[in-house]
């Protein structure tokens, strides 16, 4: 099999409909004010950003217009345990081609416990031979990629390193690689300097200016995360010193 060179979701595009209220949330972030559309790559597209950018907002809002459950799930997982996603879906019209995946999942790793439960309580299989709840966290969700990730999907996933430690992230970006090569397509909100390393993969940074297009070497994550390496004790001197000391 060969990866896709055109996307099952070709982009995402904003509809400032009557009930749009530009002074309030989600519409008065950033990253949606002045927001048209969002074009995906056939592979893996990173949304990245600062805790409160509506990063977050934005992929959950994603995952429900296609048709995923709002806590997570597959197409056909069907509970919630509080309605808490904005208003952004209705205003979010897909762009879908003519290819259609044959798989789906949203993972949302604040409500994955959730979603484990409901697994449990409804007997659905596919997840592997040990339950998720009998596993650690990180153990779950790589039971979550192993099994139930088939190929020939879309997968969108909201902070999926949550749970791992840095070998796993490694070890999820040779999955990764193997659903990507399995026709498969995905959108990932991310931390992680390791995922957004993925090759050729579109990055997309929210801040105040909004969501921009960036090279990997160029977002926030990867240049804090090297000078930090670069400069341990020096980082390490300014944010713990005393600033009472002469």
């Amino acid at each position: 099999m060969a990866a896709l060179e055109r996307p099952y979701w070709i982009e995402a595009r904003l509809e400032r409909r009557e009930d749009w209220d530009a002074g309030a949330y989600p519409f008065n972030l950033p990253i949606i004010r002045d927001l048209d559309a969002v074009a995906f790559h056939p592979r893996v597209t990173f949304l990245v950003g600062e805790n409160g950018s509506g990063k977050s907002t934005l992929i959950e809002a994603l995952a429900a217009v296609w048709g995923f459950n709002a806590e997570g799930g597959s197409t056909g997982v069907n509970f919630s345990t509080r309605t808490s996603h904005s208003p952004l879906t209705r205003h979010i019209r897909p762009v879908r081609s003519h290819l259609r995946p044959i798989d789906g999942y949203f993972l949302r790793a604040e409500s994955f416990f959730n979603v484990a439960s409901y697994i449990e309580d409804v007997g659905v299989t596919g997840y592997g031979e040990i339950p998720l709840h009998e596993q650690s966290h990180g153990e779950a969700f790589f039971a979550l990629f192993d099994n139930r990730f088939r190929g020939d999907g879309l997968y969108i996933l909201d902070e999926p390193e949550a749970a791992l430690s840095p070998q796993r992230q490694l070890s999820f970006l040779a999955r990764l690689h193997e659903l990507v090569m399995a026709r498969s397509q995905f959108i990932i909100a991310t931390h992680s300097p390791i995922l957004l390393g993925y090759p050729d993969a579109w990055i997309y940074q929210a801040s105040e200016r909004g969501l921009e297009r960036v090279e990997y070497e160029d977002t926030e994550h990867f240049q804090v995360t090297r000078n930090f390496l670069n400069r341990r004790q020096t980082f390490l001197e300014v944010l713990l010193s005393d600033d009472d000391q002469a």
